[in-house]
C-alpha cells in the first residue's frame, strides 16, 4: 500500500491542447479515489498519467514518496484492471491471473498459492480457473482481470472505468463487489467512472474534473450537499438539480423567482449579497408540495414517470417557463397541466453567481 500526491500535474499535447491543468491531489494510503466527469473532461488522461502510459508534461507524481514521472509502467508498483477486459484467449482463466508472475519468475508454489488466493476471494471456481475467456460471463471477464490485478500485490490498483461494459443490473453487482474488495484488501485505489452514481457509492473522495481542471475535492457527502459550482450541481445527483434565475432581495431575506414568487433564506447567510442576479437550484427531492400557509410556486406538469419507490414530475414555472422535476416519494398521479403548488426549505437553497458559476456563502 502507498501514498499517492499529484503535484500541479499537466499535461499538454504537441498541438497545444491542454488536457489537464494544474491538478493537484494527495490521496492516502487505502484510500479509493474517484475520477469523475464527462467524456473529454481529462480523467483517463489523468490516470494514463498516473500509470506510465502518458508522459507528464508539468508537476510531479509520487507513490510511496517516491517521485515516478521518467518510471516505466511495470517500475511503479501498480495494477490496472480495463474496460475491456484486456485477456489473453488463447490463455485460460489461470494462466490469464498468473501470466505477470510469471514474467517476474516467482517460484511456481508461490504462483499457484496467490492465483488460489485471489480466486477465492472473487468466488472464481476451480473448473473456472481452466475456462477460456471466451466461456465466461462478462461479470466473470471482469472477475478475472480483477484477479490478476490482485496477484501482483501492487501499492496501487488503477481501475478505468471496469464496469462500462456490463448491463445494468451486473453493474450494480460488480459496483458492490469492487467496494466490497478494496475495504478487504485496503489497497490505495484510483477509479476512473463518469457515471456519477458510480462515483457517489464507490469512492472515499471524489475527483469532479472539468476540461482537465479540478472542479471539486471532497466526500460524496460534501460534493452532494454543498456543490462548489454549477457544474459540480448539475453533474452529482439523479435527476440533476433543477436551476432557475433569481435575484436576492435588498437585506438578503429572500431570493425573488420570475413571475413574483419569493422564498425566504436562511437567516444571516446572504446579507452581504443584497440585490445581486443570482442562480438558484434546487435538488428534485429537496421540494415539496406546499401547504396552505407556504411560500410556494405552481409548477405546471408536464411529464409524470413512476419507479416504483419514487414518482418524478417534469413541469414549468413562472412566464419563461422554467424547466423543473420534482421526486416525490411513493406512486402519485398527476395529469399534464395540472398545477402543483411546490415549497422550497431555506436551507435547502443553492445559490450560485451566474458569470463565474460559482457558489455564494
Amino acid at each position: 500500500m502507498a501514498k499517492v500526491r499529484l503535484d500541479n500535474i499537466g499535461k499538454t499535447y504537441p498541438n497545444g491542447f491542454q488536457a489537464i491543468q494544474g491538478v493537484d491531489v494527495e490521496i492516502a494510503d487505502g484510500e479509493l479515489i474517484v475520477l469523475v466527469g464527462p467524456s473529454g473532461c481529462g480523467k483517463s488522461t489523468l490516470m494514463r498519467m498516473i500509470a506510465g502510459l502518458e508522459s507528464v508534461t508539468e508537476g510531479s507524481i509520487s507513490i510511496d514518496e517516491r517521485e515516478v514521472n521518467n518510471l516505466e509502467p511495470a517500475d511503479r508498483d501498480i495494477a490496472m484492471v480495463f474496460q475491456n477486459y484486456a485477456l489473453y484467449p488463447h490463455m485460460n482463466v489461470f494462466d490469464n491471473m498468473a501470466y505477470g508472475l510469471k514474467i517476474r519468475r516467482l517460484p511456481k508454489a508461490e504462483i499457484q498459492q496467490r492465483v488460489e488466493k485471489a480466486a477465492a476471494i472473487l468466488e472464481l471456481t476451480a473448473d473456472q480457473l481452466t475456462r477460456k475467456p471466451r466461456e465466461l460471463s462478462g461479470g466473470q471477464r471482469q472477475r478475472v482481470a480483477m484477479g490478476r490485478a490482485i496477484v501482483r500485490e501492487p501499492s496501487v490498483f488503477l481501475f478505468d472505468e471496469p464496469l462500462s461494459n456490463l448491463d445494468a443490473k451486473l453493474r450494480v453487482q460488480m459496483r458492490i463487489e469492487i467496494k466490497i474488495l478494496q475495504q478487504q484488501l485496503g489497497t490505495t485505489s484510483v477509479y476512473v467512472t463518469h457515471d456519477q452514481v458510480e462515483a457517489m457509492t464507490l469512492g472515499h473522495r471524489l475527483v469532479v474534473l472539468n476540461h482537465g481542471l479540478v472542479e471539486q475535492l471532497g466526500t460524496p457527502i460534501e460534493l452532494y450537499q454543498r456543490p462548489a459550482s454549477l457544474f459540480v450541481a448539475g453533474f452529482i445527483g439523479s435527476p440533476a438539480m433543477n436551476f432557475a434565475p433569481a435575484r436576492i432581495n435588498a437585506d438578503g431575506s429572500a431570493v425573488d423567482l420570475n413571475g413574483g414568487v419569493a422564498f425566504t433564506l436562511a437567516e444571516g447567510s446572504y446579507t452581504q449579497y443584497g440585490n445581486r442576479q443570482v442562480i438558484l437550484g434546487i435538488r428534485p427531492e429537496d421540494l415539496r408540495l406546499a401547504a396552505s400557509d407556504d411560500e410556494k410556486c405552481n409548477l405546471s406538469v408536464s411529464l409524470v414517470e413512476h419507479l416504483g419507490a419514487d414518482t418524478l414530475v417534469h413541469g414549468h414555472f413562472g412566464e419563461d417557463r422554467t424547466d423543473m422535476t420534482i421526486r416525490l416519494t411513493g406512486i402519485q398521479n398527476f395529469n399534464p397541466g395540472e398545477l402543483l403548488a411546490l415549497h422550497i426549505e431555506p436551507d435547502k437553497i443553492h445559490l450560485f453567481d451566474p458569470e463565474s458559476e460559482k457558489r455564494l456563502a
